[in-house]
């Protein structure tokens, strides 16, 4: 991750109640026939927020201005917490140390990059995780918990103390925050607007590592 980023939690009361989820960017060409030639351009998705549906108050749209000014806009990016998707399992389960597989041991490796699998299939899509929530690492090798290793939460690097054995199962659990920035330099509220209840829009975008 660059240097540009701030390992700060965007306001989580105001992250609660946001919007977004996951992009792709699908080209498609529909030809004579009427049959679809249709091809990814990106090999990853990206995810996009508006946090505008999280403020509800003029104290916590004072936090928000704060927050935009301290990280200059666009400049700076940030940690922002997807109460949909923030944990190596489902949202209302603990993590446990055998919720991800993350590779097998060759006798001699000892680092494995934290990643999160969608799916279960051959179209299974692996996510790398670049901002695990410190002291929420859980690790298992082979079925079984360990506690000798250590978790980078700047750049979700696993690194085990001991290589596991070859073939061995490296397996872990955690929560984790999703690296954004602000996707505008301009934040306009409308403060009569906002007290009639219009939602002000706070676009977020991730940054891809």
């Amino acid at each position: 991750m660059p240097v540009d980023f701030h390992e700060v939690l965007f306001p989580l009361d105001v992250a609660l109640r946001g919007s977004g989820g996951p992009v792709r960017l699908t080209e498609i060409v529909t030809l004579a026939s009427g049959r679809e030639h249709r091809n990814s351009r990106w090999a990853d998705s990206r995810r996009r927020y508006d946090a505008g549906f999280g403020v509800r108050s003029l104290d916590a749209l004072h936090a928000v201005l704060a927050f935009f000014e301290e990280r200059r806009g666009r400049l700076h990016g940030f940690r922002y917490r997807d109460r949909v998707d923030w944990r190596s399992g489902p949202p209302s389960r603990a993590p446990t140390p055998t919720d991800q597989p993350l590779g097998l041991g060759d006798g001699a490796r000892t680092a494995f990059p934290l990643a999160k699998t969608y799916g279960g299939g051959a179209s299974a899509y692996r996510r790398a995780i670049a901002k695990p929530v410190a002291g929420s690492v859980r690790v298992a090798v082979a079925g079984r918990e360990i506690a000798a290793f250590a978790c980078d939460p700047a750049t979700g690097l696993l690194t085990l103390a001991t290589a596991p054995a070859p073939g061995a199962a490296v397996t872990a659990g955690f929560a984790f925050d999703v690296p954004v920035r602000f996707d505008t330099d301009d934040l306009t509220v409308n403060l009569e607007a906002f007290t009639a209840g219009e939602i002000p829009r706070i676009p977020l975008v991730e940054i891809v590592p």
